[in-house]
């Protein structure tokens, strides 16, 4: 099943989505070099059978209209929540991967009213704040440079770092074919506005349940970050899945659904449970 694709005009932006299901809803928010469909469509289709699943494509991706490319970190948390207000959601689980993961912290930061959970995937603290200065240099350097390239150039360079060595093909294919589509305004917008991003602050003050969930094979967001952020987020959940790389949604979809239906479970006594 593949959601309707939507639009939804907020001030400054057309943005797209998908929208599947009833329930508790879920906005999930995709990396930087995907897109929502390419990223969660696994969600849309299982997760909706228990939750309202919404895929947003950020500002600069697949249908929605470039930002400018001096937006910052907390100006793409702000067209977020813009975003889930116009859809009339109240207080939605926010789920991000990488840099959707440091999206929902700084959501949380900015407006902290909204989320009634998070669920960070091979997330950072913003690139400043996880990496070295010279890691963060390369990437700025490298999302610039993509920027001018093709779409098959970006996969053939990006692609072999989001995924374990024995990845399924077809897999990998999947989800690299929403990659070739990008906008050069939004990969250069959404570069500058991580390489800039120093969440650390945040962490610390996160008081909603938070789970994270990474991958052991991941080499962009490697396990020791994930347990320096674990530490830093008071009463957080860390979920490690065993031989996956940076998108563990895609390698391993049914262990990682199951770790986030169960989270969600644990805090929402009205989810409704399919039994059989």
């Amino acid at each position: 099943m593949s959601a309707e694709a939507l639009q939804i005009d907020i001030p400054g932006f057309r943005l797209g989505y998908r929208r599947a299901g009833s329930g508790p809803p879920i906005v999930f928010l995709h990396g930087y070099v995907g897109d929502g469909l390419g990223t969660w469509g696994g969600e849309l289709t299982t997760l909706s059978d228990e939750f309202t699943v919404i895929v947003w494509d950020a500002p600069g991706l697949a249908s929605s209209s470039d930002p400018p490319e001096s937006f910052t970190l907390g100006d793409y948390a702000d067209c977020l929540a813009a975003f889930i207000a116009a859809l009339g959601l109240r207080r939605p689980h926010i789920c991000g991967l990488s840099f959707g993961g440091g999206l929902a912290i700084e959501l949380y930061r900015r407006h902290p009213e909204i989320p009634r959970s998070l669920v960070l995937v091979s997330a950072y603290a913003g690139w400043t704040g996880s990496l070295p200065p010279d890691v963060v240099e390369f990437r700025l350097n490298q999302a610039l440079r993509l920027a001018d390239l093709t779409g098959e150039e970006l996969v053939r360079e990006i692609v072999p770092t989001l995924f374990s060595p024995t990845a399924a093909s077809e897999l990998v294919d999947r989800f690299a074919a929403g990659m070739r589509e990008f906008h050069p305004a939004g990969l250069r917008a959404t570069g500058r506005a991580f390489a800039r991003a120093d969440l650390r602050d945040a962490l610390a003050t996160i008081e909603v349940p938070t789970l994270l969930i990474y991958g052991s094979e991941d080499v962009r967001a490697p396990i020791d970050m994930a347990r320096d952020i674990h530490t830093a987020i008071p009463r957080s959940r860390l979920v490690v899945i065993d031989d996956v790389g940076h998108v563990p949604n895609i390698e391993a979809p049914e262990r990682f659904q199951e770790a986030v239906r169960m989270f969600l479970r644990s805090l929402d006594t009205t989810t409704r449970i399919e039994t059989g």
